[in-house]
């Protein structure tokens, strides 16, 4: 599925999350700093985050949706909404929204497009990534959930 045109063709559109969990309770009732979700794709030799091509058809919250469930065999309920990416990949214009998401249910399998899957806190997690433009999302969680913390209460909730 492709967007608006770009002096390249047209846009390629694609969604994803930065799935992350909770990290262990502090005496204060806050979480600790998230241990994020990192996938190694064995046909780029890279770590990122879960996201992929919209289908015909499909929208960026439910491709967003099916790249996460695909990609880290985990069901997720998104939030907010992360920076959009912009950049070329393989010659061609690439916009990727992302939302930051929470997993549900599931567990990971290695498949044909992720063989690894580590859930890595956020610094690691920063380091581990192979593209700076994913560490920006990284980075956007961890200030999103600055602004907005997640006490203990609320997350049993």
């Amino acid at each position: 599925m492709s967007g608006r045109a770009g002096s390249d063709g047209p846009v390629v559109l694609a969604a994803g999350a930065v799935l992350w969990l909770p990290g262990r309770p502090k005496k204060s009732g806050r979480l600790g700093r998230p241990r994020i979700a990192v996938i190694h794709r064995p046909k780029y030799d890279d770590w990122s985050l879960p996201k992929g091509k919209l289908h015909p058809g499909e929208g960026v919250v439910e491709a967003a949706l099916r790249e996460v469930r695909e990609e880290t065999g985990f069901c997720c309920v998104l939030g907010a909404e992360l920076p959009t990416q912009h950049y070329v990949a393989q010659g061609r214009p690439k916009e990727v929204r992302y939302w930051a998401a929470v997993p549900t249910v599931g567990e990971f399998r290695p498949n044909r497009e992720v063989d690894l899957l580590e859930w890595l806190p956020a610094g690691k997690a920063r380091a581990r990534l192979t593209r700076e433009q994913d560490r920006r999302l990284v980075d956007a969680l961890l200030e999103l959930l600055e602004a907005r913390p997640v006490r203990l209460r609320d997350a049993q909730a």
